[in-house]
């Protein structure tokens, strides 16, 4: 997988969680003029403009929900980007089914009482 593509992914995650906590922004999440390929360039280009080359996550997500918010943002052109991306994408694991619990079994035997000291 090229690095573009996980940080693609990485992006996309951080979206879709953040949607399904914020009502409001599920609703922008789904404009219509508005979709993940563009929002990575858009990412790209603000990145290379700053001269910079190193950005927190919080800064990453926020030019990506920054690019959702605003409907009228220049995008820019695609550019040809190795990206670096210290986070991985895991996807659910199946989950293996449960062994029934088995219940503690009871004694019939009559339990042995020890003295007590404190009588």
């Amino acid at each position: 997988m090229k690095s573009t593509d996980n940080f693609k992914k990485v992006i996309e995650a951080h979206l879709q969680h953040r949607a399904s906590m914020d009502p409001l922004f599920a609703v922008t999440l789904k404009k219509e003029n508005k979709n993940i390929d563009d929002c990575i360039t858009y990412i790209l280009n603000t990145v290379h403009k700053s001269g910079c080359n190193g950005f927190t996550d919080d800064e990453v997500f926020g030019m990506a929900a920054h690019y959702y918010d605003e409907d009228n943002i220049e995008v820019g052109k695609p550019i040809n980007a190795r990206v670096v991306v210290n986070h991985k994408v895991e996807q659910p694991a199946p989950k293996k089914p449960e062994k029934p619990k088995s219940r503690p079994v009871k004694s019939t035997s009559n339990a042995i009482v020890q003295p007590s000291l404190f009588d």
